[in-house]
Protein backbone atom coordinates (compact mmCIF):
# COMPACT_ATOMS: atom_id res chain seq x y z
CA UNK A 1 0.00 0.00 0.00
CA UNK A 2 1.29 3.41 -1.18
CA UNK A 3 1.69 6.66 0.58
CA UNK A 4 -1.38 8.06 -1.22
CA UNK A 5 -3.72 5.35 -0.26
CA UNK A 6 -6.88 5.20 2.68
CA UNK A 7 -6.27 4.39 5.80
CA UNK A 8 -8.94 3.34 8.06
CA UNK A 9 -8.21 4.37 11.45
CA UNK A 10 -6.81 2.38 13.40
CA UNK A 11 -3.80 1.50 15.53
CA UNK A 12 -2.67 5.49 16.90
CA UNK A 13 0.16 5.14 18.54
CA UNK A 14 1.07 7.43 21.64
CA UNK A 15 4.11 10.10 20.97
CA UNK A 16 5.85 12.69 22.90
CA UNK A 17 6.54 12.69 25.97
CA UNK A 18 3.40 12.48 28.68
CA UNK A 19 4.46 14.86 31.91
CA UNK A 20 4.80 12.87 35.30
CA UNK A 21 4.02 16.89 36.96
CA UNK A 22 0.83 17.77 37.67
CA UNK A 23 -0.63 14.34 39.64
CA UNK A 24 0.53 12.41 36.59
CA UNK A 25 -1.31 14.25 34.68
CA UNK A 26 -4.52 14.11 36.51
CA UNK A 27 -5.69 17.31 35.24
CA UNK A 28 -4.61 16.22 31.68
CA UNK A 29 -6.57 18.43 28.61
CA UNK A 30 -7.70 16.53 25.99
CA UNK A 31 -7.94 18.48 22.98
CA UNK A 32 -9.52 17.22 19.53
CA UNK A 33 -8.15 18.82 16.49
CA UNK A 34 -9.31 18.84 12.52
CA UNK A 35 -5.94 19.03 10.72
CA UNK A 36 -6.05 19.55 6.76
CA UNK A 37 -3.35 18.92 4.68
CA UNK A 38 -3.04 20.99 1.17
CA UNK A 39 -0.27 20.83 -1.56
CA UNK A 40 0.21 19.90 -4.41
CA UNK A 41 0.04 16.43 -5.64
CA UNK A 42 3.46 14.63 -5.68
CA UNK A 43 4.62 16.82 -2.68
CA UNK A 44 4.76 13.70 0.09
CA UNK A 45 1.21 15.14 1.91
CA UNK A 46 0.21 10.81 2.36
CA UNK A 47 3.90 10.26 2.72
CA UNK A 48 4.27 12.59 6.43
CA UNK A 49 0.83 11.32 7.43
CA UNK A 50 2.05 7.47 7.34
CA UNK A 51 5.27 8.68 8.74
CA UNK A 52 3.59 10.22 11.31
CA UNK A 53 0.74 7.50 12.59
CA UNK A 54 2.35 4.41 11.75
CA UNK A 55 6.31 5.20 11.58
CA UNK A 56 6.30 3.89 7.77
CA UNK A 57 7.34 4.96 4.57
CA UNK A 58 6.85 3.68 1.40
CA UNK A 59 8.59 4.51 -1.87
CA UNK A 60 6.04 2.78 -4.12
CA UNK A 61 3.29 5.74 -2.87
CA UNK A 62 -0.10 5.83 -4.75
CA UNK A 63 -1.76 9.21 -5.27
CA UNK A 64 -4.63 9.85 -2.92
CA UNK A 65 -8.10 9.80 -4.42
CA UNK A 66 -10.24 12.42 -3.30
CA UNK A 67 -9.11 12.38 0.34
CA UNK A 68 -7.83 10.16 3.06
CA UNK A 69 -8.46 10.49 6.85
CA UNK A 70 -6.46 8.94 9.85
CA UNK A 71 -5.92 9.89 13.33
CA UNK A 72 -3.12 10.28 16.00
CA UNK A 73 -2.59 10.87 19.48
CA UNK A 74 0.23 12.86 20.82
CA UNK A 75 0.91 14.04 24.91
CA UNK A 76 2.78 17.57 25.02
CA UNK A 77 4.96 17.64 28.25
CA UNK A 78 2.30 20.18 29.74
CA UNK A 79 0.20 16.91 30.16
CA UNK A 80 -2.32 18.43 27.32
CA UNK A 81 -3.15 15.42 25.40
CA UNK A 82 -3.89 16.07 21.22
CA UNK A 83 -5.75 13.90 18.83
CA UNK A 84 -5.55 14.84 15.52
CA UNK A 85 -7.99 14.05 13.32
CA UNK A 86 -5.89 14.17 9.70
CA UNK A 87 -7.24 14.86 6.44
CA UNK A 88 -4.73 14.21 3.93
CA UNK A 89 -6.38 15.90 0.20
CA UNK A 90 -5.46 15.14 -2.86
CA UNK A 91 -2.90 17.26 -4.93
CA UNK A 92 -4.24 17.03 -8.15
CA UNK A 93 -6.10 19.77 -9.77
CA UNK A 94 -9.31 17.84 -10.40
CA UNK A 95 -9.74 17.84 -6.93
CA UNK A 96 -9.09 20.85 -5.95
CA UNK A 97 -12.96 22.20 -5.70
CA UNK A 98 -13.28 19.48 -2.92
CA UNK A 99 -10.59 21.00 -0.75
CA UNK A 100 -12.86 23.36 0.91
CA UNK A 101 -14.72 20.66 2.53
CA UNK A 102 -12.02 19.43 4.43
CA UNK A 103 -10.46 22.74 5.58
CA UNK A 104 -13.94 24.49 6.58
CA UNK A 105 -13.64 24.13 10.26
CA UNK A 106 -10.19 22.99 10.32
CA UNK A 107 -8.48 24.08 13.44
CA UNK A 108 -4.84 23.03 11.65
CA UNK A 109 -3.66 23.17 7.89
CA UNK A 110 -0.26 21.81 7.08
CA UNK A 111 0.60 23.49 3.62
CA UNK A 112 3.48 21.19 2.05
CA UNK A 113 5.85 21.57 -0.75
CA UNK A 114 8.71 19.94 -2.07
CA UNK A 115 11.95 21.27 -2.03
CA UNK A 116 12.88 20.21 -5.45
CA UNK A 117 9.50 22.35 -7.05
CA UNK A 118 9.48 25.58 -7.40
CA UNK A 119 6.06 25.02 -9.09
CA UNK A 120 4.99 23.51 -5.96
CA UNK A 121 6.13 25.82 -3.60
CA UNK A 122 3.47 28.26 -5.54
CA UNK A 123 0.80 26.03 -5.53
CA UNK A 124 1.67 26.42 -1.56
CA UNK A 125 1.52 30.18 -1.76
CA UNK A 126 -2.07 29.77 -3.16
CA UNK A 127 -3.40 27.67 -1.12
CA UNK A 128 -2.01 30.00 1.77
CA UNK A 129 -4.26 32.87 -0.04
CA UNK A 130 -7.48 30.78 0.05
CA UNK A 131 -6.98 29.39 3.63
CA UNK A 132 -6.88 33.48 4.88
CA UNK A 133 -10.05 34.05 2.69
CA UNK A 134 -12.02 30.99 3.57
CA UNK A 135 -10.46 29.16 6.23
CA UNK A 136 -11.11 29.79 10.16
CA UNK A 137 -9.49 33.11 11.17
CA UNK A 138 -7.76 31.30 14.11
CA UNK A 139 -6.46 28.57 12.09
CA UNK A 140 -2.84 27.33 12.75
CA UNK A 141 -0.76 27.09 9.71
CA UNK A 142 2.23 25.34 9.09
CA UNK A 143 4.49 25.76 6.20
CA UNK A 144 6.62 22.85 4.77
CA UNK A 145 9.55 22.52 2.87
CA UNK A 146 9.23 18.07 2.47
CA UNK A 147 11.99 16.01 0.84
CA UNK A 148 14.70 17.55 2.60
CA UNK A 149 16.55 14.49 1.69
CA UNK A 150 17.08 15.41 -1.86
CA UNK A 151 19.75 18.25 -1.27
CA UNK A 152 21.37 17.86 -3.98
CA UNK A 153 18.00 18.75 -6.21
CA UNK A 154 17.01 21.44 -3.98
CA UNK A 155 15.42 24.52 -6.18
CA UNK A 156 13.64 26.30 -3.37
CA UNK A 157 15.87 27.96 -0.82
CA UNK A 158 15.00 27.63 3.02
CA UNK A 159 15.13 30.97 3.60
CA UNK A 160 12.64 31.49 0.57
CA UNK A 161 10.36 29.40 2.59
CA UNK A 162 11.62 30.95 6.22
CA UNK A 163 10.65 34.29 4.72
CA UNK A 164 7.18 33.37 3.27
CA UNK A 165 6.07 31.78 6.62
CA UNK A 166 7.07 34.76 8.53
CA UNK A 167 5.00 37.59 6.48
CA UNK A 168 1.92 35.46 6.91
CA UNK A 169 2.07 34.37 10.28
CA UNK A 170 3.08 30.79 9.86
CA UNK A 171 5.70 28.38 11.40
CA UNK A 172 8.09 26.63 9.20
CA UNK A 173 9.84 23.59 9.23
CA UNK A 174 11.59 21.09 6.19
CA UNK A 175 10.99 17.59 7.02
CA UNK A 176 11.35 14.32 5.01
CA UNK A 177 9.30 11.40 5.21
CA UNK A 178 11.83 9.32 3.81
CA UNK A 179 14.48 10.10 7.03
CA UNK A 180 11.24 10.81 9.42
CA UNK A 181 13.53 14.07 9.84
CA UNK A 182 11.22 16.61 11.46
CA UNK A 183 7.82 14.67 11.19
CA UNK A 184 6.99 14.01 14.86
CA UNK A 185 8.67 17.71 15.52
CA UNK A 186 6.33 19.38 13.26
CA UNK A 187 3.23 17.82 14.72
CA UNK A 188 4.59 18.62 18.11
CA UNK A 189 5.23 22.17 17.43
CA UNK A 190 1.46 22.47 16.28
CA UNK A 191 0.21 21.01 19.12
CA UNK A 192 2.12 23.33 20.96
CA UNK A 193 0.75 26.48 18.81
CA UNK A 194 -2.89 24.70 19.42
CA UNK A 195 -5.10 27.76 21.55
CA UNK A 196 -6.16 26.11 24.98
CA UNK A 197 -9.58 25.55 26.70
CA UNK A 198 -9.77 27.89 29.61
CA UNK A 199 -9.23 26.14 33.00
CA UNK A 200 -11.59 28.08 35.06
Amino acid sequence: MGCGSSFPDRDSRQLGRPSSENGGGQDARNLRVKLVLLGDSGVGKSCIVLRFVRGQFDATSKVTVGASFLSQTIALQDSTTVKFEIWDTAGQERYAALAPLYYRGAAVAVIVYDITSPESFSKAQYWVKELQKHGSPDIVMALVGNKADLQEKREVAVQDGTDYAEKNGMFFIETSAKTADNINELFEEIAKRLPRPSDS
